[in-house]
């Protein structure tokens, strides 16, 4: 039988550091429109659903997921391990992906990449995703697990850091799920020194300036084009290039068994740049 594959995408207007981030303009669309479009792109037949809050900010999410014709659920604020197991429970989804809302310039080749792992061992993994550890470009963050896994994860786990970032308790649990990963090829490693995700107002001129460079010779730009053009024009690498490998396991060091410090870092004490 055909599995039925959700991607499901969090998103929220809510940011300490850059509020609103998902609704910032990029070539005409939101930011969260420009993902979404890519998303769309992958080879895999997979469904779409934005995953947000009922707090009353998040309506303007509801109106854009109407606006591009994306289903949306509404749940949790801070438990996004219920969210994204609410939202996999209604649309009756066998194999889930979770993939952050801030990750604009996210390659589909890399989630088909992920998803051909998955499926090409598929009795061997419950989890599969190619951040533990990392080794593409942060902003590039696949992970993919079955619909029994979510749920075992949604029932066992009650620590803060795994209900608000949702997978922590099965990756922190390899006696109790089969976990595979997938690395850049030629064993390459960008995790720490390229960012192509978004949390500060640099993170947003650098994805905008991506976007101008390159979205109209090829709307389906790859992650080695924005490696080529970084190369050629290391002025836009530098534009964030203060943030790179600062993500937020550096608030949880104390508690993740499976993350080591050389996996992150902690953020410059000045941010340079205010929208």
């Amino acid at each position: 039988m055909k599995k039925k594959i959700l991607i499901v995408v969090q998103a929220r207007m809510a940011s300490s550091r850059l509020p609103g981030k998902v609704m910032l303009p990029i070539l005409g669309k939101s930011l969260l429109a420009r993902m979404i479009e890519r998303l769309q792109m992958i080879r895999y037949e997979a469904g779409i659903i934005i995953a947000t809050s009922e707090m009353p900010d998040d309506d303007i999410i509801i109106n854009e997921a109407i606006n591009i014709g994306i289903p949306y659920y509404r749940g949790s604020l801070n438990n996004l391990l219920d969210r994204h197991y609410q939202a996999a429970k209604l649309y009756n989804a066998d194999i889930i992906l979770k993939i952050p809302s801030d990750c604009p310039l996210i390659d589909p080749r890399i989630v088909d990449d992920v998803l051909d792992y998955f499926f090409d061992n598929r009795e061997a993994f419950d989890f599969v995703s190619n951040l533990h550890p990392a080794t593409y470009p942060d902003g590039n963050d696949v992970e993919i697990m079955t619909m029994q896994c979510l749920t075992k994860a949604w029932e066992s786990a009650n620590r803060t850091l795994e209900l608000e970032h949702t997978t922590p308790y099965i990756w922190e649990n390899p006696h109790l799920f089969r976990i595979g990963n997938v690395i850049w090829p030629a064993d390459l490693d960008y995790s720490m020194s390229h960012r192509f995700t978004i949390d500060y107002a640099e993170d947003y001129y650098f994805i905008e300036r991506v976007f101008r460079e390159l979205y109209a010779n090829n709307p389906q730009f790859s992650c080695d084009d924005i490696l080529n053009l970084l190369n050629q024009k290391p002025e836009i690498y530098n534009i964030n290039a203060q943030y790179a490998g600062v993500n937020w396991y550096r608030h949880h060091m104390d508690e993740l068994k499976t993350i080591t410090s050389g996996q992150t870092k902690q953020a410059p004490t000045k941010n340079l740049q205010e929208l």
